[in-house]
């Protein structure tokens, strides 16, 4: 074999090989992507709190016992998962009449989550390149008879459902939220919240006011749209505009003035 032959042929092994590697690194990243998945614990814990479905209650025990812990427990406040009846406390708490018309219409109205598992893969994606060193949690949703929105703690990340019905949805206005409340109680509201709450418990604010808006203009980024809009996230969006050398963490860390 001639030496312009040889070198052709290591040529092509070559770029064989890096093309392989190629599409090995993109499906590990793929992957990767995909690997974040909504948990719909609302589903399982709907179908036990409506027909009190023994292989439910089983799957909740099991499957997700953490989350149905920090559900009873912090969230709920009804006792201790191993105390004696408290399965029975549990679903009687949710009979309330008022409760049971939230699971329905949690049901039908969260039957689809595509589209936010879509939006929230992307906006892990960009905060992963933002925040290499932050780890995914584990996200599920539930229903919390209208508690807290989003919860965060011990690598998970809990979506109420409840809390995002719309702003006019009729036990917003009954039970007396304002209407700023309710304008931010929307599906498309989803997917920040989950951002903004991950990243105070990450970045707490320590009461500093100044930390409001700088993370609220990370989370525009991260969702890649301007969901949170006033005078104070414009100064820190031009600030940052002005300072392209800024990372976001140093937004979020460092004592920067910002006029």
């Amino acid at each position: 074999m001639s030496r312009k032959a040889s070198f052709l042929l290591l040529f092509l092994l070559l770029a064989a090989f890096l093309g392989c590697q190629w599409k090995l690194k993109s499906a590990e990243k793929q992957q990767q992507r995909e690997s974040l998945k909504i948990e719909r614990y609302d589903q399982t814990e709907i179908l036990y709190l409506t027909t009190g479905d023994f292989g439910a209650l089983k799957q909740m025990t099991t499957e997700y016992s953490a989350m149905t812990m920090t559900l009873v427990e912090d969230v709920l406040r009804l006792g201790r998962l191993d105390e004696p009846g408290i399965n029975d406390r549990f679903f009687e708490f949710y009979q309330d009449s008022t409760l049971q018309t939230l699971l329905h219409d949690v049901q039908v109205a969260y039957d689809n989550m595509d589209d936010i598992n879509d939006e929230l893969d992307q906006a892990f994606v960009r905060l992963h390149e933002m925040f290499p060193h932050l780890k995914i949690p584990r996200v599920y949703t539930q229903v919390s008879a209208l508690d807290q929105s989003i919860i965060v703690g011990n690598g998970m990340l809990a979506i109420s459902l409840d809390k995002y019905m719309g702003e006019n949805y009729p036990l917003y206005v009954h039970f007396g939220y304002t209407e700023q409340q309710r304008r931010m109680m929307t599906r498309s509201y989803i997917v920040p919240d989950c951002i903004a709450f991950y990243l105070l418990s990450v970045f707490p604010s320590e009461v500093e006011p100044a930390h409001k808006p700088r993370l609220q203009y990370v989370v525009n980024q991260v969702v890649n749209r301007k969901v949170f809009d006033d005078e104070q996230i414009t100064r820190v969006e031009q600030y940052m505009n002005h300072h392209k050398e800024l990372k976001p963490e140093q937004l979020l860390t460092d004592s920067i003035h910002i006029i």
